[in-house]
């Protein structure tokens, strides 16, 4: 039996050798498209798979998909990064989903990694509390459990 498999395998095309992958012969369009559809983290998921798949992923029409439409403010008045627009739309993500602090340091702002969302922090010193004329309501006090 070992001898007839040993023949039966000499006979395949090259083409079906054991390192490459049925996956590889989709064409890199097609695997974005589908990604195009996907979460964040699924793509990154899949983009360790094989090499069709990693370079797949790095598609800037991809992740333009899962930036929010005010991508380009953000990244100029919040973040204050005017060169960042010619980077791949990967790394711009990436940039977007770190917490980043603005305004004196006290709002922060973040992408969420699966749903794309913007989210801001923003502290109690930089609310403005207008209408009240009593004066305890304009001093900032710190406790322990505050952050400040």
């Amino acid at each position: 039996m070992g001898a007839s498999f040993a023949k039966v395998s000499t006979n395949l095309p090259p083409s079906s050798s054991s390192t490459s992958s049925p996956l590889e012969d989709i064409p890199e369009n097609c695997i974005s498209i589908v990604f195009m559809y996907l979460d964040p983290p699924e793509i990154c998921n899949l983009a360790s798979l094989n090499h069709a798949f990693r370079s797949s992923s790095s598609a800037d029409f991809v992740w333009e998909s899962k930036l929010p439409s005010n991508y380009i403010f953000l990244l100029h008045r919040v973040l204050q990064l005017q060169q960042l627009t010619a980077h791949p739309k990967k790394e711009i993500f990436a940039t977007l989903t770190r917490p980043s602090l603005f305004d004196h340091a006290t709002k922060e702002f973040w992408l969420d990694k699966k749903s794309g969302e913007n989210f801001i922090s923003i502290s109690s010193k930089a609310l403005k509390i207008t209408g009240i004329d009593d004066r305890r309501y304009w001093n900032y006090i710190p406790t322990d459990e505050s952050r400040c």
